[in-house]
């Protein structure tokens, strides 16, 4: 290891961090708009056959989609839960570092749907969506820590309430 966090970039959030680890997106459908991001040098994953079968370099991540908890015992494998965070939270969990933080699970629709607009011609979630992600997320919560892993939520505005909340630059210092 070289001491240096690992980072897994969701959907668009690439863009952010084009240097990090992993991006993973759960839906062919954001794949296929972006070509498979053939400008990411890191891993590329995704639960999502029709996308791995592309020639874009993408990894399948396994899904256990009759069930919205934690998958610990197929390491590749998650949880379903409906959407693409708890999917990487399952795989960070599943790397057993010592902390996990959040960053953009806002997990609510009323201040906007994601941090670069709405999806174009892609599905955006509804408030529905967002309550089942939610939902998800806080229940995991208590077993993440029964396992000795911190999860912090550096989510400014997340709806999310099973996760202590900091700053970005304090949950890294910590």
């Amino acid at each position: 290891m070289n001491g240096r966090a690992k980072v897994i970039a969701i959907n668009n959030s690439w863009q952010l961090v084009p240097w990090a680890d992993i991006l993973y997106a759960c839906d062919f459908a954001w794949w296929e708009r972006y070509r498979g991001v053939p400008e990411f040098e890191g891993l590329k994953l995704s639960v999502d056959a029709s996308a791995c079968r592309r020639p874009w370099g993408i990894q399948k991540v396994g899904l256990n989609k009759h069930d919205d908890g934690l998958e610990l015992m197929k390491l590749g494998t998650v949880g379903w839960a409906g959407n693409s965070g708890f999917h990487c939270l399952n795989l960070a969990v599943q790397m057993w570092p010592a902390k996990i933080i959040l960053v953009g699970f806002d997990m609510r629709v009323d201040l906007g749907l994601h941090w670069h607009g709405p999806h174009k011609g892609l599905n955006n979630p509804s408030q529905r969506n967002v309550e089942r992600w939610r939902r998800c997320m806080d229940a995991v919560a208590g077993a993440i820590r029964e396992f000795g892993i911190e999860v912090i939520n550096a989510s400014p505005t997340s709806a999310l309430k099973n996760y202590p909340k900091m700053g970005l630059m304090e949950a890294m210092e910590c």
